[in-house]
């Protein structure tokens, strides 16, 4: 996993939901640690889409809960 993409992703999602950047570490459960819901996560894939220039389908997401597995999803598709 591209170590640009995680940090990438970790700064966004901290700007978006106004959490402690410093406080986030790969391993942890996204839900739980930025305090969001199914329709937030949505917003914050529709941000990697386009930070990142990919489509992140549906059924490829399933299943995901940290930012180290966000990340490498990501990877796969750039």
């Amino acid at each position: 996993m591209a170590a640009d993409t995680l940090t990438t992703l970790m700064k966004l999602a901290a700007k978006r939901f106004g959490a402690d950047l410093s406080q986030l570490r790969p391993e942890d459960d996204l839900f739980e640690r930025l305090g969001i819901d199914s329709f937030q996560a949505v917003e914050l894939i529709s941000d990697l889409e386009n930070e990142f220039d990919i489509e992140l389908p549906d059924y490829e997401l399933q299943g995901v809960k940290t930012f180290e597995s966000l990340a490498q999803k990501i990877d796969k598709r750039r």
